[in-house]
């Protein structure tokens, strides 16, 4: 049995990875710890999880006895702390953006805070579960994706990997629900700011940004910028992702399906669908699928991809579980195979 642990316990992560890893049969939950809210039972935060019995613990790292933690925290908290759980063994699944970027000069440009030291990003594995080789004994730190990298990088793979497109030609237009600002407090997604209201934000400034554009350029091997434009739409949970790109030779609609389909043919949550679908965030919501469309202007051969997740489960808490099974061996989907919630 693996025993783990999760910091930042009363945030949306966290619960969704509680609600996920209660059903997995290798995982038991030993530690669930929040700063703000010591000793008390977490059924007193969450109503819904009535039928647990853990009390949020202060996270000393001293007494912290289990196989692997969870960092369910905003950024800037588990570059302070992994570090010295890995010295005891512990493994780390971070699902800040802290260990996510290996350029230390980016992450102080688009976070505002000093990053890690770059011992620590060199020793972390970036893993993208689809394409991660995780299943390393001494793999002992992973940078679990944001939620929009997820969504778009998993559309983007195919084309970058089979050199179909013009690579400077990418632009990416992509919305998501209000959860993934997680349960602070902030002006942006008050009810009445949120309600009825559709915006753009963080244009040329996100974080996900050079996330996004690192992990492409290296499987290019050059560099490649992207325009990326981020969405906030009234919605709970999900992200749509459609991308725009030139193709950089003669394709039909039907060729470039088929690329996709054997791409992923083998892999279980990416799901391309029919020629003429599109995938809706409905149709995610609460799995760890991620849903991908093709189209293909064929005058212009521009192709147009979309591509939904739900950005807790497969943006989030489904991803990371996905990459403890990796690095342990087992089957991917243990504990992930829950039929999306509709409508």
């Amino acid at each position: 049995m693996i025993e783990v642990g999760i910091v930042g316990g009363s945030g949306y992560g966290a619960v969704e990875l509680i609600r996920l890893l209660e059903h997995h049969p290798q995982v038991r939950i030993k530690h669930i710890f929040s700063h703000s809210k010591i000793d008390e039972p977490i059924n007193k935060t969450f109503p819904h999880l009535n039928h647990l019995t853990h009390h949020y613990e202060d996270l000393n790292i001293e007494d912290v006895t289990c196989d692997v933690i969870f960092f369910a925290t905003p950024s800037n908290v588990s570059k302070h702390i992994a570090p010295k759980l890995i010295e005891k063994n512990i493994k780390v699944i971070d699902l800040s953006g802290d260990f996510r970027l290996t350029n230390r000069d980016v992450y102080k440009q688009f976070y505002g805070e000093t990053a890690a030291t770059q011992q620590h990003l060199d020793q972390a594995f970036y893993s993208i579960a689809e394409w991660g080789t995780t299943n390393q004994k001494d793999l002992q730190l992973i940078a679990n994706p944001g939620c929009f990298p997820t969504a778009t990088l998993l559309a983007l793979h195919p084309l970058v990997d089979n050199k179909v497109i013009q690579n400077d030609s990418i632009i990416i237009d992509a919305k998501t629900g209000v959860s993934g600002a997680g349960r602070s407090l902030a002006q942006h997604v008050h009810y009445a700011e949120m309600n009825e209201n559709f915006s753009a934000y963080a244009i040329g400034k996100h974080k996900h940004k050079p996330e996004i554009e690192q992990y492409i350029s290296r499987l290019a091997n050059e560099e490649i910028k992207v325009v990326f434009t981020p969405h906030l739409v009234p919605m709970t949970r999900g992200i749509l992702s459609t991308i725009y790109v030139k193709l950089n030779k003669q394709m039909t609609a039907e060729h470039l399906h088929d690329v996709y389909q054997q791409y992923y043919d083998n892999k279980t949550f990416v799901r391309i669908r029919d020629l003429g679908e599109y995938p809706k965030t409905k149709e995610v919501y609460g799995s760890n699928n991620c849903d991908i469309g093709i189209y293909v202007d064929e005058e212009s051969q521009t192709a147009i991809i979309v591509s939904v997740i739900d950005n807790l489960v497969k943006g989030a808490s489904g991803q990371a579980i996905q990459n403890l099974n990796l690095m342990y061996g087992l089957n991917e989907a243990t504990g992930l195979q829950q039929l999306p919630v509709y409508p």
